[in-house]
C-alpha cells in the first residue's frame, strides 16, 4: 500500500492516468461508432452525385457547359445549390424546351429521384441553397396575418395580392402561386428564380417564409378565402373592379335613365 501511495505521488502519475483515460475511451469509440453507417451514407452521396452527373451531362450540359460554368445559351450553374435544382426541374422549367423571355412551368420530365441525384451533383461544383425539409416549408403554426402583411410589402407587386400573378415588361411575367407546393414557393423565396429577386434567411427568415407559405395558402383555400365583400372577380385587383364597376354600374345608370326617360315621354302623351 506505502508503494501504491508513492505512485501517486509521483510527477508523472497525472501524465499516465491521463494517456489511458485517453486510449480507452478512443479505444470504446472504434468499437461502438457508427462507422460503417457513416461510410454508407457518403458511398450513397457519392453515387447520387456521379448519377446526377450521368443525367446533367444528357440533358443540361448542352446550355449550361459540361462543367456547369454556364455557356451563352445558359447561366451557370456553379454556386446556385441544390434548392435551386429542385425548383427548376421538379417544376418542370427545366430543362427548357425554348429560349425566350421566360420559362413556363410545365410537366416535369425527371422522377423525384433523379432531381435529387441532379441536386447533388449540382451542389457538388459549390455551395449554394440547400434543398430545404419538411419542417422548414411546413406552414403548421404559422402566423396567417403576418404572411399577409409580408406578402403584399414584398411579392404583391408582382404576383398580385392574391398570389393570381401578373406580367411584368419585355414580355416577362409573375406566375401564379395557385397550386404552388410549400416547399417550391420556399425554394422560389431561397433561390429567386429568373425574374424573382432572392430572399435568404438574412432577409426573410425561416419563420417569415412559413408565415408566407401560410397566407398564400390561405388565399388558395375556398374555405379560408372567400370574399366578404361579395364576388371576388378573380381577385385580380383594382383594374377589375373598376372595369365590373364601369360596365355593369355605369350599364345600370343609363339604362335608368332610359327607363325614366321613356316612362316621362308616355306620361307626357297620355
Amino acid at each position: 500500500m506505502k508503494k501504491l501511495s508513492a505512485r501517486r505521488r509521483h510527477p508523472l502519475a497525472a501524465v499516465v492516468v491521463l494517456l489511458f483515460a485517453l486510449a480507452a475511451t478512443g479505444g470504446l469509440y472504434a468499437a461502438f461508432a457508427p462507422a460503417d453507417k457513416a461510410q454508407a451514407v457518403e458511398t450513397s452521396q457519392s453515387l447520387a452525385i456521379e448519377e446526377g452527373k450521368k443525367l446533367y451531362t444528357v440533358g443540361c450540359a448542352s446550355c449550361h457547359g459540361t462543367g456547369g460554368q454556364g455557356t451563352s445559351d445558359g447561366p451557370t450553374l456553379v454556386g446556385v445549390g441544390s434548392a435551386a435544382v429542385d425548383f427548376q426541374v421538379a417544376t418542370g422549367r427545366m430543362p427548357a424546351q425554348q429560349p425566350g423571355a421566360q420559362v413556363p412551368k410545365k410537366k416535369a420530365i425527371y422522377s423525384q429521384a433523379e432531381i435529387d441525384q441532379l441536386a447533388a451533383y449540382i451542389a457538388s461544383l459549390g455551395a449554394g441553397p440547400i434543398t430545404p425539409t419538411e419542417k422548414q416549408y411546413s406552414p403548421e403554426g404559422a402566423d396567417i396575418g403576418k404572411g399577409g402583411d409580408l406578402f403584399r410589402t414584398n411579392c404583391a407587386q408582382c404576383h398580385n395580392f392574391t398570389g393570381k400573378g401578373g406580367a411584368l415588361t419585355n414580355g416577362k411575367y409573375a406566375p401564379t402561386l395557385e397550386g404552388v407546393s410549400a416547399k417550391h414557393i420556399y425554394e422560389a423565396m431561397q433561390t429567386g428564380p429568373q425574374n424573382m429577386p432572392s430572399f435568404p434567411d438574412g432577409v426573410l427568415p425561416e419563420k417569415e417564409k412559413q408565415d408566407v407559405i401560410a397566407y398564400i395558402e390561405a388565399m388558395n383555400d375556398p374555405d379560408k378565402s372567400s370574399s366578404p365583400g361579395g364576388l371576388s372577380l378573380g381577385g385580380l385587383g383594382p383594374v377589375s373592379e373598376g372595369l365590373f364597376a364601369w360596365v355593369f354600374g355605369l350599364g345600370a345608370l343609363i339604362a335608368a335613365a332610359v327607363w325614366v326617360a321613356a316612362h316621362t315621354a308616355k306620361a307626357k302623351k297620355s
